[in-house]
């Protein structure tokens, strides 16, 4: 069966998002983790951590469209300089990027109720500890606040 991708769906994944612990929500359309694509649908608030990774897996190119608000995409040298930061909004000059593997970057949500469309090689492999930036503070961490905050001006 079809699914559609409606403002209705959209408001419902942000409100998901809203309450989350992490502030953020997925919404996939691929039937398991295990299966060979991933297609999803993310809430994200502004307050959500993403920590800085990459994926070493030649198939795990990311392709990223923003939908609704707008989302910061920062991309990293990997001493963990910045190496760019993009703005992706639905109207704006920028509305997506195709992330290649090895290259480590984050997202953050830059206005409340933003929402993006993600595409993947499946299956689904957490991250493994060569692919977690390890000069980002780790989820959780009382280092995440200032680390976000940094991120979140070079979008001011």
């Amino acid at each position: 069966m079809s699914t559609l991708i409606d403002q209705p769906l959209l408001t419902t994944v942000s409100n998901e998002a809203r309450l989350a612990p992490r502030r953020r929500k997925n919404r996939n359309f691929h039937p398991a983790d295990d299966y060979p694509g991933h297609r999803l649908l993310n809430g994200i608030e502004p307050d959500s951590y993403v920590m800085p990774h990459c994926h070493y897996d030649p198939h795990k190119d990311e392709t990223i469209l923003c939908l609704r608000g707008r989302l910061g995409v920062v991309l990293f040298c990997p001493s963990g300089e910045v190496d760019r930061s993009i703005v992706l909004a639905p109207a704006g000059e920028v509305v997506g990027i195709d992330i290649p593997h090895g290259v480590f970057h984050t997202v953050l949500a830059l206005d409340s109720g933003t929402v993006f469309f993600e595409a993947k090689a499946g299956p689904y492999v957490p991250l493994s500890l060569a692919e977690r930036a390890a000069w980002a503070p780790a989820e959780g961490s009382p280092e995440v606040a200032p680390y976000l905050a940094a991120l979140h001006r070079l979008f001011a």
